[in-house]
């Protein structure tokens, strides 16, 4: 398996090739991060297998096909795990152009050249915000209507359906997976969960959107990675799989969490701020496809992961 994994310089990319690189590394011949270096990517999230001999980089721009092109051919690519893509919801509201191009036009570049060059997997990583919100009660499941409600999930949502049309129209041999929110190491600082932590360990204001009673579904980033590895192995051809942890979460509790165990006070760092257009209210998954048919599940506590990560983040600072 020549395997290309794009965006490997991210938070959940660089996590997902050193877990195949220590666990999987049999499967492969060459793993190829492809990844353009945004601020979200940072080749210092690569160094600890940076100079692995099955490991390769390359500096491309999805946007640019004629230079994706070129790394399929140099180094003859069997499979494609697709994880780059502009992801923070609130850049989306304020620089929707960024998302339009890369989560899709970037994701049809990708098929176009898979399609052409023969690829023999092309696995493509997306998120359960192309499902809308929940009430109370409920969760998303493979067969859940679309209904994206901010730039970011609707550009996701163009590219599931994209990497879909490509398996009907063109049999291209493609899995799709939709994913809670993910946590861990790594984790670019704006993301919630990072910034909660770095609000701390800097001594400020930690801003909370409205009243913090919004719902996610936590999943550790290392347990995401091992059910991408999953279907990318073993997932039925044109198939969906939802994959989760069960771990439901206020924002204000997760904070709580994070500062119980940072020892402060959760009231003297919280400062409450008008919520964001469009916030969802609720997310949830239900995993039972991807636990019942390819015997995955997730196997860290979110305490235990949470302590992963604030150890991570207070190595950084």
């Amino acid at each position: 398996m020549n395997l290309l994994v794009t965006g490997g310089c991210g938070f959940i990319g660089s996590n997902f090739i050193e877990m195949v690189l220590t666990k999987h590394r049999e499967r492969i011949s060459k793993i190829v991060n492809l990844d353009a270096l945004t601020y979200a990517g940072d080749v210092k999230n690569v160094e600890n297998f940076i100079k692995d001999e099955k490991y390769y980089f390359e500096k491309i721009n999805l946007c640019d096909a004629s230079s994706l092109l070129k790394v399929y051919t140099k180094y003859n690519i069997t499979h494609v795990v697709h994880l780059a893509a502009e992801s923070h919801v609130d850049n989306s509201i304020i620089n929707p152009s960024a998302f339009i191009e890369s989560n899709i036009v970037g994701t049809f570049n990708l098929l176009k050249i898979s399609h052409k060059l023969g690829v023999k997997r092309f696995h493509h990583v997306s998120t359960d915000e192309v499902y809308g919100e929940l009430g109370e009660t409920g969760k998303f499941n493979e067969s859940t209507s679309y209904n994206p409600k901010n730039p970011y999930s609707a550009s996701k949502a163009s590219s599931d359906f994209l990497v879909r049309s490509y398996f009907h129209t063109y049999g291209l041999p493609i899995t799709i997976s939709n994913c809670s929110n993910n946590y861990g190491p790594r984790q670019h600082k704006e993301k919630f969960i990072p910034t909660v932590i770095n609000s701390i360990l800097n001594k400020r204001k930690i801003p909370l959107y409205g009243k913090g009673k919004n719902i996610r579904d936590w999943i550790y980033v290392k347990d995401h990675c091992e059910g991408l590895w999953k279907v990318l192995e073993h997932g039925i051809l044109g198939e969906t799989y939802c994959i989760g942890a069960n771990c439901e979460k206020r924002n204000i509790e997760v904070i709580k969490i994070i500062c119980g165990l940072m020892n402060v006070c959760d009231e003297e760092y919280i400062e409450y701020v008008k919520d964001r257009p469009g916030h969802d209210y609720r997310y949830a998954i239900d995993s039972k496809k991807i636990v019942n048919n390819l015997n995955w599940n997730a196997t860290t506590s979110f305490e235990q992961g949470i302590k992963e990560t604030i150890g991570w983040y207070n190595e950084q600072h």
